[in-house]
């Protein structure tokens, strides 16, 4: 599914989506749930990318939907693996996640990846900056490129359009909240979600 000129939602990923960016590095955010590796391997090799040219796998957060292949992936590409300083001891298995989530853990087994360096600044990989947004997660980030903004978890988008993710598979809601209306204010023109398809965001951006 192409965004935009460099941007692709994969189609192996669907409902959990994650985004292919070949622009001056090529970049994968997000890797979907468990076991649809092979899937993103088969799509990437459609759209005339080899595996070793991704240099960079960014995670928005530490869900299991979010990280389910990135042990996978980051061993077949070589590529460096990113997620933020607050989400890694879950990623690692350091912390167990919360509510529903902590039973979700429980029950979809990850493969769970190594050497994962973590967000030191406002920009990676390409001039892709990353933007906190803690509340779905604690160290939940949302990235920018370009017009186009990754949101994770942060917004899902449905037929009525963009809306906060449920509120049973949030952390803090107040964070959430907060860092609905800290996105809001920035300009961009696609929201590309993992729940739900890419939309613009004048299509409605609302709490």
């Amino acid at each position: 599914m192409k965004v935009t000129e460099n941007v692709y939602g994969l189609e192996a990923t669907k409902g959990s989506y994650a985004y292919l960016i070949t622009g001056e590095e090529t970049v994968l955010i997000d890797t979907g749930r468990p076991g649809q590796g092979n899937g993103i391997l088969k799509e990437l090799d459609s759209l005339n990318v080899n595996p070793k040219d991704i240099k960079h796998i960014l995670l928005t957060h530490h869900d299991v939907d979010h990280i389910g292949n990135s042990a996978q992936l980051q061993e077949i590409t070589g590529a460096k693996l990113w997620s933020s300083r607050e989400d890694l001891p879950y990623i690692l298995g350091e912390l167990k996640r919360h509510g529903l989530k902590k039973v979700i853990g429980s029950l979809i087994k990850v493969k769970l990846p190594r050497d994962i360096q973590t967000y030191n600044s406002t920009n990676v990989a390409g001039n892709i900056q990353v933007i906190e947004t803690p509340g779905h997660t604690p160290g939940h980030v949302c990235l920018l490129y370009k017009d186009v903004l990754f949101a994770g978890d942060l917004v899902m988008s449905s037929s009525k359009g963009i809306k906060p993710s449920p509120g049973i598979m949030t952390w803090n809601k107040d964070k959430l909240t907060d860092s609905i209306k800290k996105v809001g204010a920035l300009n961009f023109t696609w929201v590309c979600p993992a729940h739900g398809i890419p939309v613009k965001k004048d299509e409605g951006w609302m709490l």
